[in-house]
């Protein structure tokens, strides 16, 4: 059951990626990105490796690609909105909801009628969180808190650095721009 769902996998990524290669529209570029990222995650599950299935869904998935899409969305705003318009969102998420369904019987059955291989009690825990936090905060703790350390000083830095801008043009700092108020009792 897994290579016919390794097969799977692959080639809707292969056809995924060829997808956002050759599409003409930069939104539907996107979507067929994020579908990519998808199948990337069901294959990352596929290795047992569950927190980076679950990375890629949350971070890259999620996040960047919504972010991609708000700059998309931004930059051609005429040509989008006839996009948007015309897609039945209906359908597609019927589709989806369709597509999870069907995967949870057929897998359900499969479990059922004992197809499904056993795993190893090494193998399960590999990719689990519990593993990768495990190493995270014992074998690599030092690095952990440098980073951790290295990114909040660049936050306050970036802080410290901006400036508010005036409608006339004069510049102004992050902390002057704070309400008397506020100021009056972080110096008292």
């Amino acid at each position: 059951m897994e290579i016919y769902a390794f097969i799977l996998l692959s080639l809707l990524a292969i056809a995924t990626s060829i997808g956002t290669v050759l599409n003409r529209s930069a939104v539907n570029s996107a979507l067929f990105m994020v579908l990519h990222l998808l199948t990337l995650a069901g294959l990352y599950l596929l290795l047992r490796a569950q927190f980076l299935a679950i990375i890629q869904v949350i971070v890259y998935a999620g996040a960047i690609m919504v972010l991609f899409l708000f700059v998309i969305m931004l930059l051609n705003v005429e040509e989008e909105e006839n996009i948007i318009k015309n897609t039945r969102f209906g359908f597609i998420g019927a589709f989806m909801v369709g597509a999870l369904l069907l995967g949870q019987v057929v897998y359900s059955l499969l479990g059922l009628a004992g197809i499904l291989p056993e795993l190893s009690g090494q193998a399960e825990a590999i990719g689990t969180v519990e593993a990768i936090g495990d190493v995270m905060f014992t074998v690599y703790l030092m690095p952990l808190q440098v980073t951790a350390i290295l990114l909040t000083s660049a936050v306050v830095g970036a802080m410290m650095i901006a400036e508010f801008t005036h409608a006339d043009g004069t510049h102004q700092d992050v902390i002057e721009h704070a309400p008397e108020d506020q100021v009056e009792e972080g110096t008292s």
